[in-house]
C-alpha cells in the first residue's frame, strides 16, 4: 500500500513566493549535480529541503512531504525497477539478446541492416535500461559494420534511437513509470499510446536521420576494441555476463515470447477495460490482476528462469546468482526516483502544483507543452532524462487531475519526450556513446546530440495532434 501524503505544508507567501522558491530549489539541484558533482540523490533531497524552506513551511515539517514522496514512489515504483532489472539480467547472461540480434541479422539484407537495428533495439529496450543495451548492442553494431563494410552511423544511430525512444516513452523504463505514478495516469493506456508514438518516432530519428547523421559527421573509422577503456564502468552487467559464458542459448521464440509477455499483459487489461467497463465483471477482475504492472512483470521475471536460464544451462544456483547480481546496479537508481518522488511531493504539498495550473489558465498554455518544456529546461541544465521527467511531472501533476485517462498518457509522454532534448555534455550518456564509437565532441553534438533532439521534437509533434483526436 502506498504511504499516505501528509496534509500541505503551510506557507506565508504568495504565488511570487511560490515562484522563487522553485526557481532556487531547481537552480540548487542544477548547480549540485553539474557544478559540484554531487549525486542526484542528495542533490533532490537539499533542494527538497530548501524549496520547502524558501516557501515557509514551519522547519519541524521540512522533511515530511520529502519523506512520504520518497516511500510513495519507492514502493510503487521501485519494485517494479527491480523486477525490470532481474529480467534484464537473465536476458543479458542468458544470451537471449544475441539471439535476438543473430535470427534478425541473418534474415536482413545490406539495405535493411539500418532498419534491422532499430527493430532489435527496439526489442531489447523494453527489459533493459539504456546503458546495459548500450553496451550489449555497441559489439552487434560493430561487427556488423566491419562484416558488411556499411559506415558505422548508418547502423549505429538506429541502434542508438531505438534504445532512446523506449527509455523515454515506454514503460516499465523509470522515467515513464515515474510519471505515470505522479500524473495517476493508467499504465496500460500509456504504454499503448508511447508505442502507437514510438514507432514512427523511431523511423524517423533511426534509419532516416542516420543518412543525414553519416554525410554531417563524415566517414568514421571503426574503433579497435568493442569496448573501450574508458566506458567499463558503465557495462559492469555485461562484463559480467561475459565472465560465464552459457553452456546452451535459449530459442528465439522463447525469448521474444519472455520479453513481450508484460507488455501484452499490460496491453490486454488496458483493452479489456475499454471493451467491458464492469469492474465487477470476472473477466476484467482477472485482466485488472494478471495486467497489473508487478504481476506482468513477476510472471515474466519467473517464466525467464525457465526460458532464458533454464534454457541456458544455468543450474538454481547460477539463476539465483543472476537474479541477484541484478539488484545492485539499479540501487542508484532506486534512489534517484525516490528522492524525485520526495521533490515532487514537496512541490504538490507546498502549493505550487495549483500555483502551476492557475498560470497555465491564465496563460492559455496546453498542458502537454508545458510539461515538455519545463522537461526540455531541465534536460538541459542536468542532462538527467530521469531528473527532467520526475521535476516536471511534480510540477504539471495539479493539470492531470482535470485530464482525461487518455491526455493524463499523452502528458506523461510529452514529458518523456521533453526529457530527451539534446543530450550534450553534463550527459553520461553523451560520453558513453562518444567513447565507445570513437567520435570527438563535435562528431558527438552533430550524430547523438541532434538525434536525441529528433527523438523529443519528433515525439511531441507527434503527441499534440493526437490529444486532439483521442
Amino acid at each position: 500500500m502506498l504511504a499516505a501524503a501528509p496534509p500541505a505544508l503551510p506557507h506565508t507567501g504568495d504565488d511570487t513566493t511560490l515562484l522563487i522558491a522553485v526557481l532556487v530549489s531547481i537552480a540548487a539541484i542544477v548547480l549540485l549535480i553539474t557544478k559540484l558533482k554531487l549525486h542526484p540523490f542528495l542533490a533532490l533531497t537539499i533542494g527538497s529541503g530548501l524549496l520547502a524552506a524558501v516557501a515557509g513551511a514551519p522547519f519541524d515539517k521540512l522533511t515530511s512531504s520529502f519523506a512520504a514522496g520518497f516511500g510513495a514512489t519507492v514502493s510503487s515504483v521501485g519494485l517494479l525497477i527491480g523486477l525490470g532489472a532481474m529480467l534484464g539480467k537473465l536476458l543479458a547472461d542468458s544470451g537471449g539478446a544475441d539471439i535476438i540480434a543473430d535470427t534478425v541479422l541473418a534474415r536482413s539484407g545490406r539495405r535493411a541492416l539500418p532498419w534491422s537495428m532499430a527493430l532489435i533495439a527496439a526489442l531489447l529496450g523494453l527489459p533493459l535500461f539504456f546503458e546495459v543495451g548500450v553496451v550489449l548492442l555497441v559489439p552487434i553494431v560493430l561487427l556488423v559494420a566491419r562484416r558488411g563494410n556499411i559506415p558505422l552511423l548508418r547502423i549505429g544511430i538506429p541502434a542508438l534511437a531505438g534504445l532512446s525512444v523506449l527509455h523515454g516513452l515506454v514503460p516499465p523504463h523509470p522515467g515513464p513509470l515515474v510519471a505515470v505514478d505522479a500524473l495517476k495516469a493508467d499504465l496500460g493506456i500509456t504504454l499503448a499510446l508511447g508505442l502507437l508514438i514510438a514507432v514512427p518516432t523511431l523511423i524517423v530519428a533511426g534509419p532516416l536521420f542516420a543518412r543525414v547523421a553519416e554525410r554531417w559527421v563524415g566517414p568514421l573509422d571503426l574503433p579497435a576494441a568493442d569496448a573501450p577503456a574508458g566506458t567499463k564502468a558503465a557495462g559492469t552487467e555485461a562484463e559480467d555476463s561475459a565472465a560465464e559464458r552459457p553452456e546452451h542459448t535459449p530459442r528465439f521464440a522463447a525469448v521474444l515470447a519472455t520479453i513481450l509477455l508484460p507488455v501484452v499483459l499490460m496491453l490486454g487489461k488496458a483493452l479489456v477495460d475499454v471493451v467491458i467497463d464492469d469492474p465487477k465483471a470476472t473477466l476484467q477482475r482477472i485482466f485488472d490482476f494478471i495486467g497489473s504492472p508487478l504481476i506482468a512483470l513477476l510472471a515474466a521475471t519467473l517464466l525467464g528462469m525457465v526460458t532464458l536460464g533454464r534454457a541456458a544451462g544455468f543450474d538454481k544456483a547460477r539463476i539465483s546468482r543472476t537474479l541477484e547480481r541484478s539488484l545492485a546496479p539499479i540501487a542508484g537508481i532506486v534512489f534517484i526516483v525516490g528522492a524525485g518522488g520526495g521533490f515532487k511531493q514537496t512541490l504538490i504539498d507546498v502549493g505550487v502544483g495549483n500555483a502551476v495550473s492557475e498560470w497555465a489558465g491564465k496563460w492559455h498554455i496546453s498542458a502537454l507543452l508545458l510539461g515538455w518544456l519545463i522537461a526540455v529546461l531541465i534536460r538541459l541544465a542536468t542532462g538527467s532524462a530521469t531528473v527532467a521527467t520526475i521535476t516536471a511531472a511534480g510540477i504539471v501533476a495539479p493539470l492531470a487531475a482535470d485530464l482525461s485517462s487518455t491526455h493524463a498518457a499523452l502528458l506523461v509522454l510529452a514529458i518523456g519526450a521533453g526529457s530527451l532534448f539534446f543530450s550534450h555534455v553534463n550527459d553520461a550518456g553523451f560520453w558513453l556513446v562518444k567513447e565507445y564509437f570513437g567520435m570527438s565532441v563535435g562528431q558527438t553534438v552533430k550524430s547523438w546530440s541532434v538525434m536525441e533532439t529528433v527523438i523529443s521534437v519528433v515525439a511531441i509533434a507527434l503527441i499534440m495532434p493526437l490529444s486532439l483526436i483521442v
